[in-house]
């Protein structure tokens, strides 16, 4: 863990009240500020509530279909602005004078063209009385989507005043040539054709489009022929019986009420109030959720960084349904992966906490949707299965079918409730059921991003997830490898009390995994000196060469040596704790009533014999400690017997609860009889005890 987390988990409590009131805050203001409307209703359902009279009048709302179509007629009827160009005809008129004059110049020297030579004056003036008849009567340039639409289009051209008329009263480029040519056979000339270039080459349309003015009119005209509404509902009119199935009609005055009651009404209430009543509900889930962490998870509410991490969900999905919402498609709702919040927070914690952070959540998302009960029914059931269905995320076959529980139960709920309001399979339609399922379809994909999500989240929350403890079960990893080489007999030792602690766990529902991961690393530190250490020994006993305190501190070295190792390899915190805690504050024992035998008149300073602890705080540790000091006493008994390791476990364990090794944490009486009945089999089984028959009584 970066010194960052470890600072970001001692954080004052005032800032972890601060950080729950600002996230209270920010959600209050997602809410929207108007008044919510008291009735849920979808397209295509029955109403479900009774008779309901119209409370006020108000207008019936055109649909987007009617508005769509409505717009579409009047695009196809409205008339475009153009404007007329003098400076366009003078241009033109200029053009060809050039033109002409140039080519006479050209064909100057040409003989054939002596009759054009001669009399240029006639030809020039009836070229230019051509372009003046065109753009009297007007050359206009259509613009691309205005050339399409058929002859009854109409085009406005404003020169002074404003003229309307069909736009094929106009020469475009083609009709102009077209006059062009027809009409320079007719001018008497002797070589008319002389003239067909320089005007065709002349011809600047004098009518162009005017983009400012069409976009003005356009607007104002439609506002006035496109109202939103088509008729009116007075007060105390029947809007829709109860049981009447939505018709289109119905449905849109549903909607006209609706939207006239949010905006009508809310302008007659304070809208600081709104949100006053929005804070409010929000600040009392938030309130319920913080007081169940300060009862029940403790260890959440106190580390700082921890809770960030279970608040951060509240705040992004608030986020992702305000804006789905916002998008105003409620069906994308049901698209929204609730239930990957209850598979990552209890991979990292526990089924219950991720079970009432699930429910906050869905609290809290029922307020931000315009939807009803169903919406929250439906995401509470999906979230619990979602915990009860046991995701495993290091098994990829079980994760997927995992997923594939939530989508059965979110797709047979949608269903039920679907029934219960339609009363008949027969009623069901695609819109909207069919939308709804296939957002749930993508729900239920989006909650496999939970498997990626994990890693990430780890590392920047300094988590230990299963994948992870998985992966440091490898008896390849280095320090498991360099333990194998240099202290044998501690890994065998290790891989004892990981199956005896694993064994424990399972039966009290802790966290077997960790517990025994945590076990294959909890005497890593012994492989520093290994031979101080009984199960590594074979000739000799280096502590017969020390004094019982040196002793002492030599195997106490092995927990703070051990605790090093596993930070410079990069361990998680939560192994490293188990390092540390696997012997608490217990006394190196044997050497330290050695000791007192030796020098029975000297004051003995106890803390020398003790370890540093600290006591074990998890259930998880105290199993550990407890399979730890079992398996390596288990192997002083010459002759096993099932008696013996009876009284074997009994003892340690009382030894524990005496100097009170788990009075931090949370095993009670009955767990701890449960891993002692555990334990005992197991080690029964170890050391193959049998079981003793009575003596058969002799008869006669």
């Amino acid at each position: 863990m970066s010194k960052a987390q470890q600072i970001l988990g001692t954080v004052p409590t005032f800032f972890k009240y601060l950080l729950v009131a600002l996230v209270v805050i920010f959600i209050s203001f997602l809410f929207p500020k108007h008044l919510k409307f008291q009735y849920d209703f979808e397209e295509g359902q029955r109403w479900g509530y009774g008779d309901l009279k119209a409370p006020f009048d108000f207008p019936i709302l055109k649909s987007k279909a009617e508005i769509d179509r409505e717009t579409e007629n009047f695009d196809a009827t409205f008339s475009p602005y153009y404007r007329r160009m003098p400076q366009k005809t003078a241009e033109g008129l200029s053009r060809f004078e050039q033109l002409f004059a140039k080519k006479i110049i050209d064909f100057s020297e040409d003989s054939s063209y002596i009759e054009v030579i001669e009399n240029q004056g006639n030809y020039e003036q009836f070229g230019l009385s051509v372009l003046r008849s065109l753009y009297r009567k007007g050359v206009i340039n259509l613009m691309p989507e205005h050339q399409n639409r058929g002859n009854l289009f109409k085009v406005r051209v404003t020169h002074n005043n404003t003229v309307e008329s069909p736009a094929k009263n106009f020469y475009d480029n083609r009709k102009a040539t077209e006059f062009i040519i027809d009409t320079l056979p007719e001018s008497g000339l002797k070589m008319p054709g002389f003239l067909t270039g320089p005007l065709q080459e002349s011809l600047i349309p004098n009518i162009v489009y005017d983009e400012a003015q069409t976009k003005k009119h356009y607007e104002e005209e439609k506002y006035e022929k496109i109202t939103p509404s088509r008729d009116m509902v007075h007060q105390g009119d029947i809007i829709v019986y109860k049981g009447n199935p939505f018709t289109n009609e119905i449905d849109q005055k549903l909607h006209s009420l609706k939207k006239a009651y949010e905006a009508n009404i809310t302008n007659e209430k304070n809208r600081r109030w709104i949100l006053f009543g929005y804070f409010l509900l929000t600040a009392l889930i938030m309130s319920v959720f913080v007081g169940f962490l300060r009862m029940n998870e403790r260890h959440i509410f106190d580390n700082f960084r921890q809770l960030s991490f279970i608040l951060m969900w509240i705040v992004v999905f608030s986020l992702v349904v305000y804006l789905t919402v916002s998008s105003g498609i409620n069906s994308l709702l049901y698209a929204i992966p609730f239930c990957i919040v209850p598979v990552i927070v209890k991979n990292f914690q526990n089924p219950r906490l991720a079970l009432f952070t699930h429910i906050a959540i869905v609290l809290i998302a029922s307020l931000l949707s315009p939807l009803g009960y169903e919406f929250t029914f439906v995401q509470i059931l999906a979230g619990i299965v979602a915990i009860l269905a046991n995701v495993r995320t290091r098994y990829m076959n079980l994760f997927f079918r995992s997923m594939l529980y939530i989508l059965l139960v979110y797709s047979l709920t949608f269903f039920g409730l679907s029934l219960i309001k339609e009363g008949s399979i027969m009623e069901l339609s695609w819109q909207p059921h069919g939308i709804v399922h296939l957002c749930l379809i993508i729900n239920v994909f989006l909650t496999l991003l939970a498997y990626p999500l994990i890693p990430l989240l780890e590392r920047v929350f300094g988590f230990t997830s299963e994948i992870t403890l998985v992966e440091l079960s490898d008896l390849d990893k280095p320090l498991l490898r360099e333990m194998s080489i240099k202290a044998p007999g501690t890994l065998q030792h290790s891989l004892q009390v990981a199956n005896l602690s694993e064994a424990a766990a399972k039966a009290i529902n802790a966290n077997a995994l960790l517990v025994k991961v945590a076990a294959l690393y909890h005497d890593i530190g012994k492989t520093l000196h290994p031979l101080n250490f009984i199960e590594n020994q074979s000739n000799g006993n280096p502590h017969d060469e020390m004094s019982d305190l040196e002793s002492a501190k030599a195997i106490i070295e092995h927990i703070t040596e051990g605790e090093k190792m596993a930070k410079k390899a990069g361990l998680p915190k939560d192994i490293t704790d188990f390092i540390i805690t696997h012997h608490g504050t217990t006394r190196v024992e044997y050497f330290y009533r050695k000791h007192l035998e030796k020098h029975p008149d000297e004051e003995v300073d106890k803390q020398l014999f003790r370890y540093p602890g600290p006591r074990p705080r998890t259930k998880e540790e105290a199993i550990l400690m407890i399979a730890d000091s079992v398996e390596a006493a288990a192997k002083s008994l010459k002759q096993p017997t099932e008696e013996s390791i009876n009284n074997l476990v009994d003892n340690i364990v009382s030894g524990k609860i005496k100097q009170e090794q788990f009075s931090d944490c949370n095993l009670s009486f009955s767990e701890l009889e449960t891993c002692k009945g555990v334990l005992k089999k197991l080690l029964k089984s170890i050391h193959h005890v049998r079981i003793e028959y009575p003596e058969e009584k002799k008869v006669g």
